[in-house]
């Protein structure tokens, strides 16, 4: 069979493979052809079939190694030397003796102890007294309960000011907060009492005081209250939910309730998030009186909105586009208003850390409250109009960032346009309705609301110097343009910060701040006699620099003594119109903590 296989004849190939038996059968007709060509001309040619009996099935020849072994026809032909050697071992004389090593020992820091509670009191110039008690209680491995208390005061004596000028502010917190496997929640409750006096003046009624100076009674006090929670859970589509309720009232009879709730919810979808946010806001409250009339004033506001989001975060980006819709409802004089607010916000770090870049747009509706007025300016008059800010955008886009491991950069530009958006102005004196009440004498505030679009661009350095120094610097520009209103009372266009913290031992620690407010306007009331018209003027409250520093000494691990200083450079500038502070305040103390 092998020598088949390798056989070399064509015929016996031809005959194995019928794709060339089927040409030679083909040649052959041919050639017949042509030699009968003269004989059949006139005939027609005839179809012929071809039948393939076996198909090709071609094979692989087995292949033969070559089992010879190369032979080497060098001419010159060497044998290998075998090489012999041997190592004599001589011992050398040596002093030398290595030291044993010793292993470097790690400065460790000394543990900080922590104590669960810190009593602190002071006592400075103008007779002030500030007083805080800290307690924290744990009663087991989840669950802990917190106490804190908390008095400031100060008898005034303000230079130059006629009226009592005294102020006294009391707050008491506590809470329990309980942290299981996957939920946890916080209870809190509060107290807070204030007493402040309209003692700010214009310049009829101190030259003319000993006409009016039995007739007013300047106090006022504040009382309010508050009982809140939160509750957070892990691995859940609903994360977290807090809600408020707050009482605030006055020595006028003048009330308010608050109530809040705000729940958060997070849905992951592939690479993207949808957070769905709530919000209801509820106040409801009333004054006495107006300032023009002695008619009284109730309001009632129920605020309600969701504002849904998609979120995609990755190491470089970070994007959040939304929208927020809202449904405020003026229950008092039955109106309904529909507003919707824009929410996206984005970043994207163009080099890791260095440079940041981030902008966005947003909107909110804001429910003012007598509480917030009060806290932002004691001198309010009783007898207020409240309603809700609507915050239509606010476009901003900014740059930050880290010039290095120790110095911080953020740089933003952003312009806004606020409806019905609050305004402190100082309250003119009439004689149509004057019943004697302290704040009746152009010595109180009042708050109007106007249409406001404002420009503003704001820039901030942080700097750790060291791990014992930090620096830092902000400031703010401001522009508005109002709509009714000739100015936006009250409000600066420049605000400048630099503040500083440091250790200069492991016992003596401190901290200072110097902060620049710039020009504000309010409208000012010039009352002739016999009263019977009202001058108004525009007046512009200078800007003021406000510098402060703390001292403290650490004598051991639980008492320590500090030391403040307030309005350092002594100017008893206006921080609201006729109102001018205290000058250089004073104030030492010590601070204890302990375990019960």
């Amino acid at each position: 069979m092998t020598l088949l296989k390798h056989c070399k004849n064509p015929l016996f190939t031809a005959y194995k493979n019928p794709l060339v038996l089927l040409s030679l059968s083909l040649f052959s007709i041919a050639t017949f052809a042509q030699d009968k060509d003269g004989e059949q001309q006139e005939d027609d040619l005839d179809t012929e079939v071809v039948n393939i009996v076996k198909p090709y099935t071609p094979t692989i020849s087995d292949a033969f190694k070559v089992k010879e072994t190369p032979m080497l026809n060098d001419s010159v032909t060497t044998q290998k030397k075998e090489v012999r050697y041997e190592i004599f071992s001589v011992p050398v004389a040596s002093t030398f003796t290595p030291a044993k090593g010793k292993a470097e020992t790690v400065e460790k820091a000394k543990p900080i102890k922590l104590y669960d509670n810190y009593a602190t009191l002071g006592f400075g110039n103008y007779t002030s007294i500030l007083g805080e008690l800290y307690s924290n209680f744990q009663i087991s491995r989840t669950d802990n309960a917190g106490f804190y208390f908390r008095h400031n005061s100060s008898q005034g004596d303000i230079d130059g000011v006629l009226l009592e000028n005294k102020y006294y502010d009391t707050k008491v917190d506590a809470n329990y907060t309980s942290r299981q496997r996957y939920t946890s929640y916080k209870l809190d409750v509060g107290l807070e009492h204030q007493l402040f006096n309209w003692y700010g003046l214009n310049d009829y009624y101190e030259e003319n005081f000993e006409s009016f100076s039995s007739e007013i009674d300047p106090q006022q006090q504040y009382y309010s209250g508050y009982v809140g929670g939160s509750i957070s859970v892990d691995d859940s589509f609903f994360e977290k939910a807090t809600a408020t309720i707050r009482y605030t009232g006055d020595a006028f009879s003048s009330s308010e309730i608050n109530t809040t709730l705000q729940p958060e919810f997070s849905f992951p979808i592939a690479d993207l998030t949808l957070k769905v946010d709530g919000d209801i806001d509820y106040i409801t409250g009333s004054f006495d009186r107006s300032y023009l009339s002695t008619e009284g004033i109730n309001y009632s506001f129920l605020n309600a909105g969701v504002a849904p989001s998609l979120v995609y975060v990755n190491e470089d980006l970070s994007v959040s586009l939304g929208a927020a819709a809202f449904v405020s409802l003026d229950l008092e004089n039955s109106e309904t208003e529909l507003f919707i607010y824009p929410r996206i916000n984005a970043s994207y770090r163009l080099v890791d850390e260095l440079l940041i870049v981030y902008g966005g747009a947003e909107g909110d509706l804001e429910q003012n409250t007598y509480y917030n007025f009060k806290e932002e300016n004691p001198f309010v008059s009783p007898t207020l109009s409240i309603a809700p800010t609507s915050q239509l955008y606010k476009g901003f886009g900014g740059l930050k960032g880290k010039l290095s491991n120790s110095i911080g950069y953020n740089v933003r530009a952003s312009y806004g346009k606020d409806e019905n958006k609050a305004l402190f102005k100082a309250n003119q004196f009439t004689t149509a309705t004057n019943t004697g009440e302290g704040y009746e004498y152009g010595n109180s505030f009042n708050v109007v609301y106007d249409d406001v679009n404002t420009l503003s661009v704001f820039g901030e350095l942080k700097v750790d110097v060291s791990n014992t120094f930090t620096l830092g610097v902000t400031g703010e520009y401001f522009s508005y343009d109002t709509t009714n209103e000739n100015q936006a009372w009250n409000l600066p266009e420049l605000k400048a910060s630099v503040f500083s913290n440091f250790n200069i031992t492991e016992q003596i620690y401190g901290g200072a701040s110097l902060f620049y407010v710039g020009e504000r306007k309010d409208l000012y009331s010039n009352v002739p006699l016999p009263f019977e018209s009202i001058l108004l003027e525009e007046r512009t409250l200078d800007g003021y620099l406000d510098a402060n520093i703390h001292l403290g000494y650490n004598i051991n691990e639980r008492l320590s003594v500090f030391a403040k200083g307030s309005n350092l450079l002594s100017d008893n500038y206006e921080k609201w119109l006729h109102y001018p502070v205290q000058g250089i305040q004073a104030l030492l103390g010590a601070t204890y903590k302990f375990d019960w």
